[in-house]
């Protein structure tokens, strides 16, 4: 079934040097939303979210505040990247307009990115109005980072859409199998209870294995603590799901680009398990913390790549 008009070359009038120049770009803004997003998780693990106060944009009252301290720091450095990226996006819309013609899915994929980066301000915006940062342990906290966690993830998905797009002369010529979907849907359900889990590591640190096994099995556990315990668990089946749907691509007639893919997202799918097992076994440090982030945001990005990929796919070639 159709998705987008017959593919086009990015803007015939265009030379070859600028489309690569503008794929360049493409690539950057995926790679300053990933150090953005990092940033965003060191604020959480340090406690640092509530240093701007509960303002929202401004940072305790001031466009550029005199930090009185790390947390102010940390939380105004993130605020600041965030502008960053949010500049960095529209800047892309604008390129992808001027690069790309009428229907071409870059324009539509750069349009997303523009849509998800003002959701993903509003929703960072919330958490911190209803304060629902620092030390808060309530439910709402652990429902607003869900949504947090979703929407990270598909703004993700479109910036790395829009610039594999922009790299390569592939557009969706068919939905992507209900596999597949399937798999992506298990990442980003993975991605949400790893956010409750770390939240819970913040919240509840654990001083031992001893002193975490007793605070996660306690009849009275809190919420994110019971998640702790239940996000390997949830990991290892999205992995699985996620390499029964990868190996069920590669199977049908393809070429090497789809075995390099492939490769490529089970590489990073099983460096993300083993990552998450020394996290668990060094309990979880801030460092490993943020290592085992971007493991998954370039797991996530992967196989949505490889996804796209597939859906290009005319049952010729691959």
């Amino acid at each position: 079934m159709a998705m987008v008009p017959t593919a086009r070359a990015i803007s015939p009038s265009s030379s070859l040097s600028a489309a690569r120049s503008f794929a360049v770009y493409a690539w950057s803004v995926v790679a300053l939303n990933i150090g953005v997003i990092l940033w965003g998780a060191y604020v959480r693990a340090t406690g640092a979210g509530a240093g701007c106060g509960n303002h929202w944009p401004l940072c305790d009252g001031q466009v550029v505040p005199r930090p009185r301290n790390i947390e102010m720091l940390v939380e105004f450095t993130h605020r600041a990247t965030s502008g960053l990226a949010l500049a960095a996006i529209a800047a892309l819309v604008v390129w992808a307009w001027r690069a790309c013609p009428r229907g071409h899915p870059v324009r539509l994929a750069a349009a997303l990115s523009a849509v998800f980066i003002l959701t993903e301000a509003l929703v960072g915006a919330a958490l911190v109005l209803l304060q629902h940062v620092a030390q808060d342990q309530s439910a709402a906290r652990a429902a607003w980072i869900s949504l947090h966690l979703a929407n990270t993830f598909t703004l993700l998905a479109v910036l790395a859409l829009t610039a594999w797009w922009a790299s390569t002369s592939e557009v969706p010529s068919r939905r992507p199998d209900w596999l597949s979907l399937a798999a992506l849907a298990a990442l980003v359900f993975t991605g949400v209870s790893g956010a409750i889990a770390a939240l819970g590591d913040t919240l509840f640190p654990a001083a031992s294995w001893s002193g975490g096994l007793r605070q996660d099995f306690s009849p009275s556990a809190h919420l994110f603590l019971r998640l702790r315990v239940l996000h390997p668990a949830i990991a290892v089946a999205a992995a699985a799901l996620l390499t029964i749907a990868v190996l069920g691509r590669v199977r049908k007639p393809h070429a090497p680009r789809t075995s390099r893919l492939a490769i490529g997202v089970l590489a990073l799918l099983f460096l993300q398990l083993a990552l998450g097992a020394i996290n668990v076994a060094a309990l979880a440090p801030v460092p490993m913390q943020m290592i085992h982030l971007l493991a998954a945001d370039l797991v996530w990005i992967a196989a949505v790549l490889f996804t796209a990929h597939t859906a290009a796919l005319t049952g010729k070639t691959a």
